[in-house]
């Protein structure tokens, strides 16, 4: 065992030094690349958001595929499908005027229904911790896992919502000239909520 052992050292002598390079390599390309994703960000901030949120929503679909998530899966498929007929409907010219409504009622949804998994999961998280999955006879493991995956869904989700708000308002903004350096997404959201509760009460005036 012994010999074996020198054997080992003196086949593997030197790898510490490049395992010490290749520590600080990564390090290097961890900062430089932050370096270069802040400059991208505050230069050209319209690509980045549309780049960033297009991995966001495409890259765990493959893991999904891979790993057999069907569940992920079936979930996202529906989001995926209802928020791309709203974005459609966003980014039409010219604007229907119901859908400024359409575009409000759907991500405020999405954003209720986040906000309130991701509390369940911290709380089911939590329970755990303290062991009070004991009293309804729940292993750890899974009460586990269900609290974790729960906060997993509520702030994926949350977070993917909230960037296909900022961009249909944008685009919404836009297109009927509400749109300017000092008015950000959000107030022009609102004023185009307002006024597509306005639009039928002046129809049946």
């Amino acid at each position: 065992m012994r010999v074996e052992h020198a054997r080992m050292h003196a086949k593997h002598r030197g790898h510490e030094a490049m395992h010490a390079e290749m520590v600080l390599i990564l390090i290097a390309t961890l900062v430089v690349a932050q370096l270069l994703l802040v400059q991208w960000k505050q230069r050209h901030p319209r690509s980045y958001n549309m780049v960033t949120l297009f991995q966001m929503w495409v890259v765990p679909l493959y893991f999904t595929v891979k790993l057999h998530w069907w569940r992920f899966l079936v979930i996202w498929i529906f989001f995926s499908a209802v928020t791309a007929f709203v974005t459609f409907r966003a980014t039409r010219k010219p604007l229907v005027q119901t859908t400024p409504r359409l575009v409000y009622k759907w991500f405020l949804l999405i954003y209720k229904i986040s906000y309130a998994t991701g509390i369940v999961g911290y709380m089911a998280v939590m329970f755990t911790l303290f062991g009070l999955n004991l009293l309804f006879k729940i292993k750890p493991e899974d009460a586990m896992d269900f609290g974790i995956s729960l906060l997993f869904y509520g702030l994926y989700y949350g977070v993917l919502e909230r960037d296909f708000a900022e961009m249909c308002a944008d685009y919404m903004a836009s297109t009927i000239g509400w749109c300017s350096d000092s008015t950000s997404s959000a107030s022009a959201a609102g004023a185009l909520w307002e006024r597509s509760r306005r639009v039928p009460t002046a129809k049946r005036r």
